[in-house]
């Protein structure tokens, strides 16, 4: 027992290094406030939409709304992100996303909340994978797996405390002021960021060099011929396709299984979230724990085994008790999964092709899940909606299964 404690002990001060560490605090700090902004935006934005039409299918045009412009932006935005300023394009996509937001405060009808939530789909796409490449600049290899699980948990644990205070507060500010805080975190986030030193990285063209939209488009391609030809992201693109192709349909319809199969009001529906979230708030200690070397293809497929099994047994078994317990152990490997994920690629991708790598798999899991939401929704009616999870979790395992075939034996040891 003394020995587990120590391990704890340790990855905790693991964690608390990296917070410390001046190269990496600003950027985490940041998204923990934009965090926040966001989960209540989005519960607001929700609030509004449905006030604005009373229609609940309008709600799930959302959805697409935040899927479409990622697979439009994706193929500029790597080629943006590997050729540019990092750290500008960090605090620009900051600075644009806070004042779409803010425009909400002055709701013009449904039309504007859908173009807003386009709006800031665009704004993620360029954010999120420079995120992702500007880590193996801001921290060592040692560090890289510390980083990435402090980020999710403490991410988590914001939408956790966020979700659960959203509706009072809401309620005691109004919707409208919910939108200028969200405004307020990202300029925050922008402030902390411009605090950070990013390295120029290979491939960032000097400021006064020009060069046309024909080197342009010819680094465009040369990331697709680099994907196609990388023995890592060819076979990891597949993988990420049809765990995709899995999970698009089943998260979203989680709430309908909860009805139908389960037998749960909209207030038991909230408890199913709220496992999910505390073993995704727990997941990244496992292999911070546990892992001798978190570089290993196990770490990355294995969770789609279990969550695929998890998926199958959730739609078997009609128990409250056993579904809480499947969705926190689902919870806990899509955190381990995803910590560990974003660490390998890290280490892995060649730094000037680091964002366009992190948006076209951006591009193919968005496309993949907005497929599986429409096959999921034709299948709903056609053979209800336990064979759907049936299906979504032996593709999910299959993912799995073969994203070890295919990658068992690879070393993700890229920068030692």
């Amino acid at each position: 027992m003394s020995g587990l404690t120590d391990r704890f002990g340790g990855v905790f001060r693991s964690y608390a290094d990296v917070i410390r560490s001046p190269s990496y605090f600003p950027l985490w700090l940041g998204q923990l406030v934009s965090s926040f902004g966001d989960t209540l935006h989005y519960i607001a934005l929700v609030v509004l939409v449905y006030h604005l039409t009373g229609q609940g299918v309008a709600v799930a045009i959302l959805v697409a709304a935040e899927i479409i412009p990622i697979l439009v932006l994706g193929p500029v935005a790597g080629v943006i992100i590997d050729r540019f300023s990092r750290k500008s394009v960090l605090i620009a996509s900051d600075l644009f996303r806070a004042v779409l937001v803010l425009s909400l405060v002055w709701p013009q009808g449904v039309w504007h909340a859908y173009l807003v939530a386009a709006g800031l789909a665009a704004g993620n796409a360029f954010f999120n994978p420079t995120v992702q490449a500007v880590i193996p600049s801001l921290t060592t290899p040692e560090q890289r797996l510390a980083a990435n699980s402090v980020a999710w948990s403490t991410g988590r644990l914001v939408q956790i405390i966020a979700s659960a205070a959203a509706g009072g507060l809401i309620a005691l500010i109004g919707i409208e002021a919910a939108f200028v805080l969200n405004a307020v975190s990202f300029v925050v986030s922008a402030l902390f960021i411009a605090r950070l030193t990013i390295p120029a990285h290979a491939g960032q063209i000097d400021a006064g060099a020009k060069r046309g939209l024909g080197s342009f488009f010819a680094d465009a391609a040369a990331g697709l011929r680099f994907a196609r030809r990388d023995r890592f992201v060819s076979r990891l693109l597949p993988v990420q396709a049809l765990a995709s192709l899995a999970t698009g349909a089943t998260s979203a319809l989680l709430i309908v299984l909860a009805e139908r199969h389960l037998r749960l009001a909209p207030a038991g529906f909230a408890w199913l979230i709220a496992a999910i979230g505390i073993g995704a708030l727990i997941g990244p200690l496992i292999p911070n724990t546990f892992a001798r070397d978190y570089r290993d293809a196990r770490w990355l497929f294995v969770p789609y085994v279990i969550r695929g099994i998890g998926d199958v047994l959730i739609a078997t078994i009609a128990s409250l008790p056993v579904a809480l317990a499947i969705l926190f152990v689902y919870g806990l490997n899509t955190s381990t999964g995803m910590v560990v994920f974003n660490s390998s690629l890290q280490s892995v991708i060649p730094e000037n092709v680091r964002g366009r790598v992190f948006t076209l798999l951006d591009v193919t899991w968005n496309a993949s899940r907005l497929l599986s939401l429409a096959v999921g929704a034709v299948l709903i009616d056609a053979i209800g909606i336990r064979p759907v999870f049936w299906i979504g979790g032996a593709l999910l395992a299959a993912s799995g299964i073969l994203g070890l075939a295919l990658l068992g034996r690879y070393d993700f040891r890229g920068d030692e």
